[in-house]
């Protein structure tokens, strides 16, 4: 069988990525690698590109712990099954797309139907996958885990963020999805940001409008607000990590607080954070929620940074929607004042 992979390894750029812009999917190799060494239990697989999802560090270092799967997404999935119930800690890895897509079924027959200690952790999520285009770049994949009883779905902001997600997963034993990315993404969490599963990370709240974004968008939300606190829109930031379980008391908390939510996510605008948020929120507090993401359609190829402003994910974007709703706001009173009269 052929080697599908196509890069090559990077060395290690040390075992501290706060303050640091690299991608997630370094990140995870360098915490993986660090996991490895203290718990023997923990093994990995992958599906014939460990290089790209940089569990080529972890087989280097652990040979007789590393199983390459071969081009075989679902066997992937069935083996670390199987590497659970004699109580190993399986770290699986692959591209976001094969890993949800291709192998769905064993991950809701298997894994999550037993509730076993498996971790999928999957790379080349989202649009910022860039050149290699649609069929590689999942944005249905939070949509696709989040559905099926027992799975826990995280989407790390920054290397940071992701070290520290790799760690808390090993020790919780149940099934979990980590959705991480391809390209470099900016530091945005604080040196002293301790992460924990279903629990989101607030940077301020705002009386107008609150953003709750995750993975590549906490940093683009950011830039936002500060490109609203500037036009004299007092915007809010939170940081949703864990899709699910949500951490509903913060967005609650959120939406009491402003007049707007947005949410933000490199995905699906269907299905995904937005999704989640707008299904809790009808219920627990109406409030008017606008959704960036991908429309219901397909990636395309491109560079990562040019995606996110075809598609619509950028500070820029998210900023025109706020504004949007606030003139929408302003013209609708305006007309119910005159028609008063």
């Amino acid at each position: 069988m052929g080697s599908r992979e196509q890069n090559t390894d990077n060395k290690s750029r040390g075992t501290d990525f706060s303050g640091q812009a690299v991608a997630t999917r370094d990140a995870y190799g360098t915490a993986l690698l660090e996991l490895g060494r203290r718990n023997e239990r923990v093994v990995v697989l992958d599906a014939d590109l460990s290089g790209s999802t940089k569990t080529a560090k972890f087989a280097k270092a652990f040979p007789k712990r590393f199983f390459n799967m071969g081009i075989a997404e679902q066997d992937l999935v069935g083996t670390a099954g199987g590497l659970a119930l004699t109580g190993k800690i399986p770290f699986a890895s692959t591209f976001a797309v094969f890993e949800t897509g291709r192998a769905w079924e064993q991950v809701r027959q298997t894994l999550c139907y037993s509730d076993l200690n498996v971790k999928l952790v999957a790379t080349h999520a989202g649009i910022t996958v860039g050149e290699d285009g649609a069929s590689h770049q999942a944005l249905e994949d939070i949509a696709l885990m989040r559905v099926i009883p027992n799975m826990t779905v995280i989407v790390p902001a920054d290397g940071f963020e992701t070290q520290q997600v790799i760690d808390k997963v090993a020790d919780y034993g149940h099934p979990v999805y980590v959705r991480l990315g391809r390209a470099k993404v900016p530091a945005v969490m604080p040196p002293d940001y301790k992460f924990q599963i279903g629990k989101a990370h607030t940077f301020n709240l705002g009386i107008d409008v609150n953003i709750i974004a995750t993975g590549v968008m906490v940093s683009e939300a950011l830039k936002a607000r500060d490109i609203l606190l500037r036009e004299g829109i007092d915007a809010g930031v939170i940081n949703m990590a864990t899709i699910k379980p949500l951490d509903t008391d913060a967005v609650l908390e959120a939406a009491r607080k402003a007049k707007l939510i947005i949410t933000a996510e490199e995905h699906s605008i269907i299905g995904g954070l937005g999704g989640a948020i707008a299904e809790f929120l009808s219920e627990a507090h109406p409030v008017p929620v606008r959704r960036i993401g991908t429309e219901d359609v397909f990636g395309c190829s491109g560079a990562p940074g040019e995606l996110l402003k075809l598609f619509g994910l950028t500070a820029e974007d998210i900023t025109k929607a706020v504004k949007g709703f606030f003139q929408e706001r302003t013209e609708s009173l305006a007309y119910k004042n005159f028609a008063s009269q």
